[in-house]
């Protein structure tokens, strides 16, 4: 692979590609009013588009803001759908291609055949073979404080120069990278966003691979764990690894990053990792509880949508099945007040 990217932009810069990034954009959104009214004049929509991005006159639009409390509390931008599709352009046709190829393996968060439970199961494999070589050894575990906020954007912009010579593709890097005044942050619910933040924290995975030749690292996002022999040695990386983030990047460690025994497991994509086993964490059953509580209201009222309801139950059985949960679904089944009806809708729909 070269190591520059070069020669590129108004190659991939075409009718074609921008319809395309149009159908994955709409996927799944179809019937929202303003995918509809993109749609009735979609080839002059498409081919404005693209006269407004060769002739420099594009600008990113108007971000919506509100915000999810689930996991915890955040602020999501979205923005209008003609910028969803640029988006999706300059994703699949520039950074896929060209900078996730040059990922660690052990990057897992928002990539084609990774994801959580691969990291798991990785994270169990490099147990296992921390246990043979030293029997006991130290978990390193950490995050990242607020990430999205904190991702410096002329650091980003700086590590994408390092790969990119094509003149064009810089520039409109920048209008993507600085949609606003702000210096710092980049919008949580952008296409965009998940990839920068790979290629943000990248840096900091092949620091600690190469720089540090430590094998036992997996991050998935923002959150990273390593595996150490010793106490002492626990230490050592993490005040590295701090020094790095500061002095690279602009980020801290969150104060919740922490080291200590194997033997106590890992908390990590929603599962308690040990050797042996893997449980569900605390948190996935509380939620499910507080799910099926809603729920049960739902059906009192009259309210319920069964659809969305074996939708979630589906989603949360796989998740579970994954781990070393039995008697764990029949348990919560058990609390439903309508189970009959899920048992028989889950039968009529295979």
């Amino acid at each position: 692979m070269s190591k520059t990217i070069k020669n590129i932009f108004y190659k991939k810069l075409t009718f074609i590609k921008l319809i395309e990034a149009h159908d994955r954009a709409r996927e799944g959104k179809n019937t929202r009013p303003e995918i509809i009214r993109f749609e009735m004049n979609l080839e002059s929509n498409i081919i404005n588009l693209l006269y407004k991005i060769k002739s420099k006159q594009y600008k990113i639009g108007k971000y919506r803001e509100f915000y999810v409390y689930e996991p915890k509390e955040r602020l999501i931008k979205s923005l209008p759908y003609i910028d969803r599709i640029v988006h999706q352009w300059y994703v699949e046709e520039f950074i896929k291609p060209f900078f996730i190829p040059r990922f660690i393996k052990d990057s897992y968060a928002c990539l084609k055949d990774k994801g959580g439970h691969k990291a798991v199961l990785r994270m169990q494999d490099f147990m296992r073979r921390m246990k043979r070589k030293y029997k006991n050894y130290y978990v390193l575990k950490c995050d990242i404080k607020k990430y999205f906020y904190n991702i410096d954007k002329n650091i980003l912009y700086s590590i994408l120069e390092k790969s990119i010579t094509d003149k064009e593709l810089l520039n409109f890097s920048k209008v993507i990278i600085f949609d606003n005044d702000e210096k710092k942050g980049i919008p949580i619910g952008n296409y965009t966003s998940q990839f920068f933040a790979n290629i943000y924290l990248n840096e900091l995975d092949h620091y600690v691979k190469e720089d540090l030749g430590l094998p036992y690292y997996i991050r998935y996002m923002d959150d990273f764990i390593l595996l150490l022999p010793t106490k002492d040695d626990a230490k050592q990386i993490k005040e590295k690894i701090k020094n790095f983030l500061e002095q690279n990047l602009k980020l801290e460690l969150n104060a919740k990053s922490k080291y200590y025994p194997s033997k106590m497991g890992i908390d990590f994509c929603g599962y308690r990792i040990f050797e042996t086993h893997l449980l569900i964490r605390k948190r996935s059953k509380a939620k499910i509880k507080k799910l099926i509580k809603s729920w049960n209201c739902f059906y009192k009222e009259g309210n319920l949508n069964l659809e969305n309801v074996i939708q979630r139950w589906n989603a949360w059985r796989g998740h579970i099945s994954h781990a070393n949960t039995y008697h764990l679904e029949n348990k919560y089944l058990d609390k439903i007040l309508f189970k009959e009806s899920l048992k028989t809708k889950k039968e009529t729909s295979i």
